[in-house]
């Protein structure tokens, strides 16, 4: 008798508990799309990552006609005037993808960049979502935008629209 009672207590602790979670949704994608520095952030990014391409584009370019001069002149040349391109060419190869390297590697320039202009505009975000779950006791949030494990959500627990108005970039 008393397993059953402690049993039975527990199954309604538990389901007390479960009823008292509350999760709600975000949509990164639309909070983001709504708020003009992160689009001005992005838009700083993509040109000066089009500017480092270019650099790097003229570097490969300049080894390449080094290369074809080397192919069309390899026959008169000396073996010391053959190793010396060569160099020349594996230098220029070198330094453009050293470039790629600092500009584009895992912590290279665009990386910092990156870090330095979006960081602090996902940490309001991340604040503004804090502050609603506090204020409103949710439990916990999924992002709807990137999550692939979430198949359904309804629209009346997402709550995107009210960060944006925390964040003071919607009515």
């Amino acid at each position: 008798m008393k397993r059953i009672f402690l049993t039975l207590v527990v199954c309604l602790f538990a389901f007390a508990g479960a009823q008292a979670q509350k999760y709600v949704t975000v949509d990164m994608e639309y909070i983001l799309k709504n708020i003009p520095a992160y689009e001005r952030a992005n838009e700083q990014l993509n040109q000066q990552s089009k500017r480092w391409q270019g650099e790097i584009e003229e570097l490969v370019q300049e080894a390449e006609t080094l290369y074809k001069k080397y192919q069309s002149e390899s026959a008169f040349l000396s073996d010391a005037q053959r190793i010396e391109r060569e160099e020349e060419i594996l230098a220029k190869e070198k330094e453009a993808s050293e470039l790629r390297r600092l500009y584009f590697g895992a912590t290279g320039e665009l990386y910092k960049k990156h870090e330095s202009l979006i960081a602090p505009i996902q940490e309001e975000i991340y604040n503004a979502i804090k502050d609603i779950c506090e204020l409103k006791k949710y439990t916990m949030v999924f992002d709807r935008s990137s999550s692939t494990n979430l198949i359904y959500s309804a629209p009346s627990i997402d709550i995107s629209k009210d960060v944006l108005v925390k964040l003071g970039y919607s009515e």
